[in-house]
Order: C-alpha cells, then structure tokens, then sequence
C-alpha cells in the first residue's frame, strides 16, 4: 500500500462572514456532475489548530444571524441546553466554541430572546465560555450554580422555555433525567408549565447550513470523493491479491493521516457474475478478494469543520484487453443517474419527506426502474436531523422524520439504488448504488462535489 501523506494547511480564505443574508451568499456555481479529482493531495486540509479559527468563525455566524430567526421561528423565549462533562447534550458541541473537549463540570448554555428579537446568550457555569457568551455567573458550589439558574429565569421572566426533550428526535433528547429533575426543582413557581420540547428548534438549528458552511461543504465533499477514487484504482487494488477489507482500510488510514475523522467504517464490497443478485434483494454484494471482471462499491463518510459527508460509488475491475466498462455496465450507471434526477426533480421547499417519496417511486415505476431511495439530511451529523426520505428497510411513509417538511439551505445524501438486468452476464441483476452530498438551496438540488457519471476503472 502505497505510503499516506499529509497535506500541507492552507488559509481557508473563503469564510467570509460579510455577507447580508443567507440567500445572497448562496453558491452560483456548484458542479452538477463529473468525475473527482484523483488524489486527494489537491486539496488544503488545515491542521487541527488551524481549523479552530474558521470553525468558531462560523459558529459565531451561525449564533448572531441564523439563532434569532430560528427562535422567532419556533416562538420560544428561552432555550435551555443543560450538560454534565461527558454525558453532554448532542447539541452542545454545535454551540460552543472550539478548542473544547467535554462540557467542565455541570454546563448551562442560556439563550434568551428579546423584545427586538436578539438573543442573549448566557451561561451559567464554573468555568466561562467567553467568546460568545456572556457569564451570567461563574463561582460557588453546584447547588448555588443550580439556583443561579433558577434566579436568571425568574428574572428573564420567559412565557415559553424549550428543553431539550423529545420522544421522535434522539438529537433533540439530550436532557438527562437527573438534570431535568433538577431544574424542575429551581424554577420559581408555575414555571414548570412553561416548559416545552425544543425539538423543533434543535432540528432547525441542525439542519440549516450558512454561507460559510456552503462555502466550505464542496471542498469536503471533494475531498471525500477523491479519497473514494484512490481506493478504487490500481494505486490501492492488485487484481487477485487485494481483499475487500484492504480497501476498506486503505480508506480509514488514508482519511486519518489526513486528519479528517470518519464517523463510521468505510464498506467495500463485490458483485461479480454468478453470484447471488435477485431483483427484491435489499442489498446485492460480498466481500472477498477482488478479480478481474468484479463491479466494485464503497461506502466513506468523513467529517470537517464540523460538517460532515456520507459517499457511495461504483467501480469496474477491468479484464485483460479493456480499456472501460462494457456497455451493459455504463447503461447502469446513466439508470442510476436517471433516477437521482428523478428524485431531485420533487425537492420542492414545503413538501415532505414522505410527499418527495411518494413522488419519487411513482415516476420511477412510470420510467419503468427498479429502485430503491432512501435519502436523509447532512450537516453536523451523518445520519442529520430533517426529512426522511425514505428508508432502505422501509419503502413506505416514515412516522415523524418523513412528515418534516424540506427547508432552504439544507444538504442531503442523495442515497439510494437502482437494478438492472447487465447481458454481458447473462441477465443476471446488478445493483447501482450510488450516494452523493447535495444542497437544496429552495429552487432546486445541486451536487457539492459532483456526482459519479463514469464509472471508477482499476486497469
């Protein structure tokens, strides 16, 4: 395996926060289709110390221009995220400011919206955040942090506080028992019925990206993708010597010497002629060590400046004499194609996981495909809050997740799988799986980093 390089940290120039409004700074040209890049030494990857200055860049953008409008939004007056170190609230680490590791002690995060429709961001804690918070207090024991809180709401006085609980969102669920018991016990009196589930807000909050996040997701996904080329050329795979998990390695130790966590790890597997593919399988493939004639596939995520991806692609190992694919294989491809733009054909700002759904299998069962989607949300977390798309091991409406409705500015795996009859194999099915990071702006889907229109060759 050839050695993993490092790449040199570049200033991420393009995080301007100048820009007036979300839908001014949307990206004009994001590429629709086409291959990636061969190595991913074309890309700047910046080093840990150097990510923390964009990444609290955009949180402070994230906090001072898309907080107010959410909170307005949900028609809350006060957002509590409480945490103890280690047991911290899925949202907190998309809150606070980096470097930070865990929340010290017990964390109280305080956002408190205002008559002209700012938010006070408050904490009341051991140790303060700075930055972009102000310490509402910040000394004694953890009892007299307790009542520091229960005083600061009583003061505030908000008729709507949103906690984060909820039964149908597990990012929306990160107030412990203990905690919400203890809070309960400091609110001044009758405020416990002021108290509702923030999962609206924590969903909002989580699945809409800002300029500078679009600024930066294309690079990510590029990078992603290009990682996913190397793997499935002759720079990793020796036909008849190479396994599956080799692969699968070469992407985890590559994604790591980069720097870029994985947050899971990454799959490779192989049809081939004769082996087992039937047209209601759910999933078609083995692993094994890979030959000529094999169909390649591969399943990466990575995460960067706190955004994350989640990547599907194809590949052919060619047989002695080849130059590409054969045409059986390429016609799959373009079918798997024809059903991403389907499916991008019914985001339309309002409807719902479930209604995009729907649509889509009508108009592939018109087009007469054999399809499978099941697309979800990207951002700060792989499998992200938002509308479901449907699900690989439910091709039907989803409860809760699917009735979200699709926002502007938000980013999606486009994941799913078509199968086709290939001749050069006798018939025999073959499926095209195929997932690409994507942002729907409100008018239409656009491929951060391109989507797989050819085939990966390992000659």
């Amino acid at each position: 395996m050839q050695a993993l390089h490092l790449l040199r940290a570049l200033p991420l120039t393009c995080l301007m926060l100048a820009a007036p409004s979300f839908a001014a700074a949307r990206q004009p040209a994001l590429p629709d289709q086409g291959r990636a890049l061969t190595s991913a030494d074309d890309f700047a990857v910046l080093s840990p110390r150097a990510r923390i200055e964009p990444e609290n860049r955009m949180l402070t953008e994230r906090l001072e221009q898309l907080l107010p409008r959410l909170m307005a939004e949900s028609g809350l007056d006060m957002w509590l995220v409480l945490n103890r170190e280690y047991a911290e609230d899925p949202v907190y680490f998309t809150l606070v400011p980096q470097p930070s590791f865990a929340a010290r002690r017990t964390t109280m995060l305080v956002f408190n919206r205002l008559a002209d429709g700012s938010i006070e961001r408050l904490t009341v804690n051991r140790y303060p955040l700075g930055g972009s918070y102000e310490s509402a207090w910040s000394g004694g024991s953890l009892d007299e942090q307790w009542a520091a809180l229960g005083q600061l709401i009583g003061e505030k006085a908000p008729q709507r506080i949103g906690i984060n609980v909820s039964r149908d969102w597990p990012v929306a669920d990160g107030l412990t028992q203990a905690l919400h018991q203890r809070l309960l016990e400091v609110l001044p009196e009758g405020y416990a019925q002021r108290l509702e589930s923030a999962e609206s807000l924590v969903v909002r909050w989580l699945e809409t990206r800002t300029p500078s996040e679009l600024a930066v997701y294309p690079h990510l996904q590029a990078i992603a993708r290009s990682v996913l080329a190397e793997g499935f050329s002759s720079r990793v795979i020796t036909p008849g010597v190479t396994h599956t998990d080799d692969v699968a390695w070469y992407y985890r130790e590559r994604f790591e010497a980069l720097g870029l966590p994985i947050w899971f790890m990454p799959y490779v597997s192989i049809q081939r002629e004769g082996a087992p593919c039937e047209r209601d399988s759910d999933f078609c493939g083995i692993s094994g060590t890979i030959q000529p004639g094999d169909v390649i596939h591969t399943d990466v995520g990575i995460c960067y400046l706190k955004l994350c991806t989640d990547t599907q692609e194809m590949g052919y190992v060619a047989r002695l004499g080849e130059t590409e694919p054969p045409p059986g294989l390429r016609r799959a491809l373009a079918t798997g194609n024809q059903w991403q733009d389907l499916l991008t054909a019914e985001f339309v700002s309002g409807r719902t996981g479930n209604e995009i759904f729907t649509r889509t299998r009508a108009a592939a069962e018109r087009a007469g495909l054999v399809t499978s989607t099941y697309t979800h949300p990207l951002g700060m977390f792989g499998h992200a809050p938002g509308p479901t798309v449907g699900m690989w091991d439910n091709q039907g409406p989803t409860a809760v997740q699917g009735d979200w409705p699709l926002h502007p500015d938000t980013v999606y795996a486009i994941e799913g799988n078509v199968k086709v009859q290939l001749p050069e194999w006798g018939g025999q099915w073959l499926q095209v799986k195929l997932e690409q990071g994507a942002l729907f702006d409100g008018e239409r889907v656009r491929y951060l980093g391109g989507r797989q229109v050819d085939w990966h060759l390992v000659r």
